[in-house]
């Protein structure tokens, strides 16, 4: 799993940048927000990046900050936000907006995005109020427990492991949970593709 990227900025598109790292380019789908905050092409840039992982396909998803990043990752955590409305969703609101919007259940200001009507905003804003306060404090939340408690913020393996099982469909509490059950049996020098693999089995038990 790939978690930033530092390297030359080669160009960028309406919706994607490719950086160069090392003499490879990489392409990396990106919300405008974070593409304006790039910098002018051959600069240096470093981009945190999300994976995601198809049945058919692999693509980098990148953002200018780590707090834009937490936020694909709950908003894609909402049934019917894929990575595109996501990424339209922040290219219109800031982290901060965002999070004001969605405590104050104010689903007009998500519906502006495009692609975004005005159910889903209200079941964006309405799934995700609960989890807001996290990102606020900084210690994200990436899903509740059995018992409702929070999830602590993964690092490393862990969080490519959540990320990818998100990809394909997964809300955060149920990946939390059988990537935790995963990572509990195979122990922490577990590769990506034996924690995925283990964590997608206890999942659909």
């Amino acid at each position: 799993m790939i978690a930033h990227l530092k390297g030359l900025l080669v160009s960028t598109g309406l919706d994607s940048a490719v950086i160069d790292v090392g003499g490879v380019g990489y392409l990396v789908g990106m919300s405008s927000r974070s593409l304006s905050a790039l910098g002018s092409v051959g600069g240096a840039v470093t981009v945190h990046t999300e994976m995601l992982v198809g049945e058919e396909f692999i693509r980098l998803v990148g953002f200018a900050s780590e707090a834009e990043r937490d936020w694909f990752r709950l908003l894609t955590g909402v049934q019917g936000v894929g990575a595109r409305v996501a990424l339209a969703i922040l290219s219109g609101l800031e982290p901060s907006d965002l999070h004001r919007a969605i405590a104050a259940q104010d689903k007009a200001m998500v519906a502006r995005a495009n692609g975004v009507g005005p159910k889903l905003a209200e079941r964006i804003v309405r799934e995700l109020k609960d989890k807001v306060g996290a990102i606020a404090t900084g210690s994200f939340a990436i899903g509740l427990d059995a018992s409702g408690a929070a999830i602590p913020a993964a690092t490393g393996v862990q969080a490519d492991a959540l990320s990818a099982l998100a990809s394909l469909g997964f809300k955060p509490g149920e990946a939390s949970i059988a990537v935790s059950a995963a990572l509990d049996e195979l122990g922490d020098s577990a590769s990506l593709d034996a924690l995925v693999r283990l964590a997608l089995r206890k999942a659909a038990k």
